[in-house]
């Protein structure tokens, strides 16, 4: 008799060869610098095996059932047009008013626009090929060098080799910018996406920016694979919005990372609402006294949804402080798993770290993982977590059904205010608004 031994599927990578790195370049007539940085990722990129669940940050995520065949092919450009992106995403954030808009279907521009007041404070918001060409200083000097480089991870590397379209905002030493800039990455067909944002803040500078990522679901896999860089100088402030609602069919893998320098701040907010399955690495740097980060974050996964959000907040320098707020709500038989790092290196003393990540869930099959941590080396700092999980409870439901409410308005109530923490720090209120009506769809499964 033949036994029969279930052997596992292995983690492969995607289809993906040096070829389709030099064609990437040429197409576009990129400069030889561009050109030998992008192959010699790609030499780092084939040099790192694929993360598997037998390493400690990829524990709890198994993405061996993604179909490679599909969401591993690269997109070439095709017809994509600024109105097939949602009117919602495409509204000024300010009334009628914003400093810059960029649109991208797939990895295609198809909009863009910046307003002269920008333009005569010197601030640079254009694709990140543009800036290649006309600001290529500026751009070697940032582009995967300090903040992601390749050796951060197999997908960190893929991108540095293959970035298809990208983002790149630079604001001048002392240029303190009222009006907002946005970008859209919106992905309408199956297949890779490669997406990159650069940002670059001079000593001074100040801004506020919107990056969202979206899509339709599709009834194929596709991958987004994407890097993004926040580079803060001294005394500068930056505010960034990151929400992301992918359709169902999405895999998405992420490092995402920011170096603040002395006496710089930046606000940090990110919205996960979308995906099949979201690996998200997510990295704040203190590297001057005086540096100070603030992360805050809300998911929301529903069906068989799954999110991993990897979160670090490193203290590398004296007199500097961070602050971590997530929340997630829960339905159905989605999983989420949030692991937060607090770091204090050698020297860095008077640090003042906190973070907390707070998840209600609303199904019984439903389940989340909540790993706070602490990496302390210095011996004068004040670094402290909070985690809590728990049920919606009966008896509030209970109390606001009493007052006239249906179960659905009553849960409704619960998370929007679950939310609220985190959703007042989004300095749009069109944004909040938006955020809220789509909380209020995925409550009654409407999306």
């Amino acid at each position: 008799m033949v036994s029969r031994r279930r052997v596992a599927r292995e983690f492969v990578a995607p289809p993906l060869t040096r070829a389709e790195v030099e064609a990437l370049s040429a197409r576009y007539n990129e400069p030889d610098w561009l050109r030998q940085a992008r192959l010699a990722a790609w030499e780092v990129y084939e040099a790192l095996p694929m993360p598997t669940t037998q390493d400690e940050p990829w524990r709890r995520t198994d993405y061996r059932h993604i179909n490679w065949n599909s969401a591993g092919v690269l997109l070439s450009p095709n017809g994509g047009r600024f109105d097939d992106i949602p009117a919602d995403n495409r509204r000024p954030l300010l009334g009628d008013t914003q400093g810059g808009m960029l649109a991208f279907v797939d990895d295609k521009p198809v909009h863009a626009e910046l307003s002269a007041e920008l333009s005569r404070q010197g601030v640079i918001f254009t694709d990140l090929h543009t800036a290649a060409r006309e600001h290529g200083d500026l751009v070697r000097q940032h582009l995967m060098t300090h903040a992601v480089t390749p050796q951060h991870g197999k997908f960190a590397a893929l991108n540095a080799a293959l970035w298809t379209h990208g983002v790149f905002l630079y604001v001048p030493r002392g240029q303190s910018v009222t009006l907002p800039v946005h970008s859209v990455f919106y992905a309408d067909r199956p297949g890779a996406v490669l997406g990159h944002i650069l940002v670059v803040l001079d000593e001074g500078a100040s801004i506020d920016y919107l990056h969202e990522t979206l899509s339709p679901t599709l009834t194929s896999d596709a991958s987004y694979i994407g890097v993004t860089e926040l580079i803060v100088g001294p005394g500068a402030k930056l505010r960034f919005v990151n929400l992301q609602d992918w359709g169902r069919h999405m895999f998405e893998f992420s490092t995402q990372r920011a170096r603040v320098a002395a006496d710089g701040q930046l606000d940090w907010i990110t919205g996960q609402m979308g995906g099949r399955l979201v690996k998200a690495f997510m990295e704040i740097d203190l590297d001057g006294p005086g540096a100070w980060g603030r992360m805050s974050g809300l998911y929301f996964p529903d069906d068989a949804q799954f999110m991993d959000l990897d979160t670090q907040q490193n203290h590398n320098a004296p007199h500097t402080t961070s602050d971590l707020l997530f929340k997630g709500v829960l339905k159905d038989q989605s999983r989420a798993v949030w692991q937060g790092m607090i770091k204090a290196l050698p020297g860095a003393q008077k640090t003042d770290g906190f973070q907390a990540n707070r998840t209600m869930l609303m199904s019984k099959e439903a389940r989340s993982d909540s790993i706070p941590g602490l990496e302390i080396q210095a011996n004068d700092v004040r670094c402290t977590h909070a985690s809590a999980t728990g049920y919606v409870e009966e008896e509030v439901l209970f109390y606001l059904m009493s007052r006239g409410l249906p179960r659905p308005e009553a849960e409704k109530l619960v998370v929007d205010g679950f939310f609220v923490p985190v959703l007042d720090r989004i300095p749009f209120e069109n944004v909040r608004e938006r955020m809220m009506a789509y909380v209020e769809r995925k409550l009654l499964g409407e999306v």
